[in-house]
């Protein structure tokens, strides 16, 4: 429903852009520049939309993935679900961790980690008995 919206009023647009001259040249002169300052406007609109859009996406999602090719044995990371364990292996999709005191495995997929851990956890020291 609106891309037949949009559709109609650009159809509409261009028609009257378009409509012949009523016999004076500053008629031709108006409805070109109309046409000019459309075009222009849409240019800014979509220089616009990506600069504040799309180019900041890709800055996160290159940064995302560098930092999924440059995980390591013995990382400390963090999950999506909130896990935090130490890396024990990898593999092309798939990451094993290390969780807890009892050092439990837990096999997760490499998109699953949300970051690498600079410090340690808490819930990972010796159990105090």
């Amino acid at each position: 429903m609106l891309n037949a919206n949009l559709w109609n009023n650009l159809l509409a647009a261009f028609a009257e852009t378009t409509a012949p001259a009523t016999g004076t040249t500053e008629a031709a002169a108006s409805s070109s520049s109309g046409i000019v300052s459309t075009v222009i406007m849409m240019v800014a609109m979509v220089a616009i939309f990506y600069f504040l859009m799309i180019r900041p996406q890709r800055k996160k999602d290159k940064k995302v993935k560098d930092m999924l090719s440059a995980l390591k044995v013995g990382d400390r990371i963090c999950t999506i679900g909130g896990i935090y364990g130490t890396v024990l292996q990898l593999k092309d999709d798939s990451v094993t961790l290390a969780v807890g005191a009892q050092k439990t495995q837990l096999v997760m997929a490499r998109w699953s980690v949300r970051s690498v851990e600079d410090a340690a956890v808490e819930n990972d020291a010796e159990p105090q008995v």
